[in-house]
């Protein structure tokens, strides 16, 4: 255990000295690996035969075709649409722009998969509206902050994607376990609003009221993309479509969407394809370094020395898990969330399974955690995304208006941690 001890403090070493992550993890994994070994041969095999297994793996092949749909949807105008669907219907309430931003992030999670692009593209569309209306920008960013962490949850999800390869869990499974904790975000941050609102009724003040007219018609506008989500969605639930057949039906689909709203021209398709490719690029990178880092540990023996060490002590199962959690609390304020679950998992897993506990549950509660540190400060992945987009609103602002929402956010995850049947419901349905 001493050696994986090392690997992580030369690790948090080279992140201080703002090495990237990739590659912090790939040199510590590659040297440890060669120290355990005493044979650079065997590190290089190990390298070069883990590269070699990561490309060749089809199920990660599902990875860059979510990312193809949600670009593509992204350049349909889906997060125009959704938010003018959601603000026609909740935009004439007291902090219902708001609501209608939480609304329209969880709908754009829905086919995104990502809660940097959802903040980000978010943040152009709502926050104008918001302030015409009279929003405080600490109520304004911190639901668009907050609306955006959803990405990581509601499937189809990148997130969810990676951690059943990891675990080896059915990624069906993981994607309908997600959707009832998603819809149940959306909900915990729509009731923080209204605190928000209960404490400072300045904070959101009423729009206008949309006729019925206009409600159909915006409505209408998201349809389509509606269509595709229950398409790909209810494909993987129903067993029709394995989730890497589902993802390539759904970049067809959201394709198709683009070139009926007329939307995508030549150069935009270049953008959307180089973009693509270079988010795709960045995410093996990360996942293939993690794999490296991993075969160190698992080589050093630290998730079985761990499992040895919980049966050892008179500690409940229940209590390493609040452990575990914590931990992720703790990272969240340094590492950025996919890294995050990159380097916990393969630790932290084994230990969870030889508890006798539930994978898929573990994975959605280790999700919304990480969902929750996104908005943590000091780092708040999230947050300083936001800060680019809108970089007259500080970041000191935005975390205090977030407040209500890392509260909301812990309470859901506490709910899903102590009534595990909230996770596991829809999954027990497809058997």
């Amino acid at each position: 255990m001493i050696e994986s001890i090392y690997g992580f403090a030369a690790l948090l070493l080279l992140a201080f000295l703002r090495v990237p992550l990739a590659f912090a993890m790939g040199i510590v994994g590659f040297v440890g690996y060669y120290y355990l070994t005493g044979n650079w041969t065997a590190a290089e095999s190990m390298a070069a035969r883990r590269t070699i297994d990561t490309a060749m793996d089809y199920g990660l092949s599902v990875i860059p075709l979510f990312i193809l749909m949600g670009n593509l949807v992204s350049q349909a105008g889906l997060s125009d649409a959704l938010f003018r669907a959601s603000n026609g219907f909740l935009g004439h309430r007291k902090g219902g722009q708001a609501m209608a931003t939480i609304v329209a992030c969880g709908g754009f999670s829905a086919i995104c998969g990502s809660s940097l692009a959802t903040a980000a593209t978010m943040g152009r569309v709502a926050m104008p509206q918001m302030r015409k209306y009279g929003y405080k920008d600490s109520l304004a960013s911190a639901a668009i902050a907050a609306g955006g962490t959803l990405g990581i949850l509601i499937p189809p999800s990148v997130m969810l994607v990676i951690y059943g390869i990891l675990t080896e869990t059915s990624i069906r499974e993981l994607f309908a376990a997600g959707f009832i904790p998603g819809l149940l975000g959306i909900l915990f941050y729509l009731v923080a609003v209204k605190w928000v609102l209960w404490r400072d009724p300045a904070a959101g003040p009423a729009g206008e009221r949309e006729t019925w007219v206009a409600r159909l018609t915006a409505l209408k506008s998201v349809g389509s993309t509606l269509a595709l989500f229950v398409l790909v969605i209810g494909g993987i639930y129903l067993g029709i479509f394995t989730p890497t057949e589902a993802a390539g039906v759904g970049a067809m689909g959201a394709f198709v969407i683009a070139l009926w709203r007329r939307t995508l021209t030549p150069k935009v398709l270049m953008s959307v394809l180089i973009d693509t490719v270079r988010t795709t690029a960045m995410l093996f990178a990360v996942v293939l370094t993690a794999l490296i880092f991993a075969n160190f540990i698992n080589r050093a023996g630290l998730p079985n020395d761990l499992l040895a060490l919980v049966n050892s002590v008179d500690v409940a199962p229940f209590m390493v898990i609040l452990v575990i959690l914590a931990i992720y609390v703790l990272l969240g304020c340094v590492f950025e969330s996919m890294s995050m679950l990159l380097l916990t998992v393969p630790v932290f897993f084994p230990v969870v399974a030889g508890l006798g506990y539930d994978l898929v549950w573990f994975g959605i509660l280790v999700v919304i955690v990480i969902e929750i540190s996104l908005i943590t400060p000091p780092v708040g992945m999230n947050v300083f995304v936001l800060r680019a987009v809108l970089p007259d609103v500080s970041t000191g602002t935005i975390f205090r208006g977030v407040t209500p929402f890392w509260v909301a956010g812990t309470l859901r995850a506490l709910l899903v941690l102590v009534f595990p049947g909230v996770v596991l419901f829809l999954p027990q349905l497809l058997y």
